[in-house]
């Protein structure tokens, strides 16, 4: 018996080392960045993120879409506060897009960080009008031959 109490122990104890190794973990502000990306992208209504000159650049020079773009999250202790920059499409309710941008951001945020979000914070930096000219275009034509 005394054998399998200490194999008991033994097990409680690696337990207890995994529980302090997780508390260690630092998550970069950049990762929490990229996990918003691609949680805002799925929101219909975005047309675009509203990035910076630089961000742009990069972007072109490395091929590559940048996830992060448009986004910054500030990390503090076990807190996050996080910033969108985006840009809706034409006909869009924006405040229905917002509200859909910060449930979505949090719940991708805390479900794959453990992080708590305190805040979502959306700007809506422009409207993209080249979706509703091209909606336009085709019933144009259509009247035309008649």
């Amino acid at each position: 018996m005394s054998e399998e109490n200490k194999e008991k122990e033994e097990i409680v104890e690696l337990d207890n080392e995994i529980k302090t190794q997780n508390d260690g973990i630092k998550i970069s502000d950049d990762v929490v960045a990229v996990i918003a990306g691609v949680a805002v992208s799925e929101v219909a209504g975005v047309s675009g993120m509203a990035g910076g000159f630089a961000g742009g650049i990069s972007e072109v020079l490395s091929g590559k879409k940048n996830l992060a773009k448009g986004i910054k999250a500030e990390i503090t202790e076990n807190i996050a506060k996080i910033d969108v920059n985006i840009i809706v499409e034409y006909g869009s309710r924006i405040p229905d897009v917002a509200f859909e941008i910060q449930n979505r951001v949090k719940k991708a945020v805390e479900g794959m960080t453990g992080l708590k979000v305190e805040e979502v914070n959306v700007h809506v930096q422009g409207v993209n009008t080249d979706t509703a000219k091209e909606k336009e275009e085709p019933a144009e034509e259509e009247t035309q031959e008649d």
